[in-house]
């Protein structure tokens, strides 16, 4: 069911959920609330505040590992690399547990290493700020913990274009109005307006169209139809799940 499916479908029958993706302003909140169907798209700061900005949702969708390995990759990230094929690049490896509290790259490399036999990769370390603070506060609500998925937005995007991966990386011109044309059809004229509204130095266009991909997934989770890499989902030591979903 695509997003426009769901608004149309009957706005009251369908609970209000939220997307987010980090950003250099914080996190890219895309928010549709019960019952009008209404999306708005903010920024806010840290996870404290988005934490406050997406409740009571039914489903929030995550664009940043939840479950993190003891060793070895994750079942979720090969099976949406596998599913992206020429998209595959944007699914970086989750960095194992042992590696959160590292302060620099030369010592989160040597836990990554020690605990799966490969180093960091760079993104994943830049990362780590956020991807600690997400299972800070996972780990310490568990009710939140229970409303909030990771989802990729490539994944998303792929399940909008029939299930084929974008063609085009979304930094190439051809992919972002690809991605944006997908964007418009499931929430008509929210980009636009989120872009005259949020300031670039806070979220560049590609943080707002995942966002939103995030928020189209959210809706699908909520409604339990969305895909789920794997179907059946193991857990990290902290007892968080290691999927992702679309």
């Amino acid at each position: 069911m695509t997003g426009r499916e769901l608004e149309s479908a009957g706005r009251d029958r369908f609970p209000s959920v939220a997307g987010a993706d980090g950003c250099r302003g914080g996190w890219v909140v895309a928010l549709r609330t019960a019952p009008t169907g209404i999306v708005t798209v903010t920024v806010v700061p840290d996870v404290p505040a988005l934490i406050r900005a997406t409740w009571p949702c039914t489903a929030v969708a995550l664009d940043m590992p939840i479950g993190l390995p003891d060793t070895g990759p994750r079942a979720c990230d090969t099976l949406t690399r596998t599913a992206l094929g020429p998209r595959r690049a944007s699914v970086f490896p989750a960095p194992p547990r042992a590696v959160l509290g590292a302060t620099t790259y030369t010592e989160a490399c040597a836990r990554a290493r020690q605990a799966t036999g490969r180093a960091l990769s760079r993104q994943a370390f830049n990362l780590l700020p956020k991807i600690t603070a997400i299972d800070t506060a996972l780990r310490a609500d568990p009710d939140w913990a229970a409303r909030v998925h990771e989802v990729h937005p490539e994944l998303a995007f792929a399940c909008l274009e029939a299930g084929r991966p974008m063609a085009h990386p979304k930094r190439d011109p051809r992919g972002a109005a690809a991605r944006r044309d997908r964007i418009d059809t499931a929430f008509p004229d929210v980009f636009e307006h989120a872009r005259a509204a949020i300031p670039r130095r806070d979220a560049a266009d590609d943080d707002l169209l995942d966002a939103l991909a995030c928020l189209w997934s959210a809706g699908r989770i909520a409604a339990r139809g969305a895909l789920r890499l794997p179907e059946d989902a193991p857990r990290d030591a902290a007892g968080l799940p290691m999927q992702i979903q679309a």
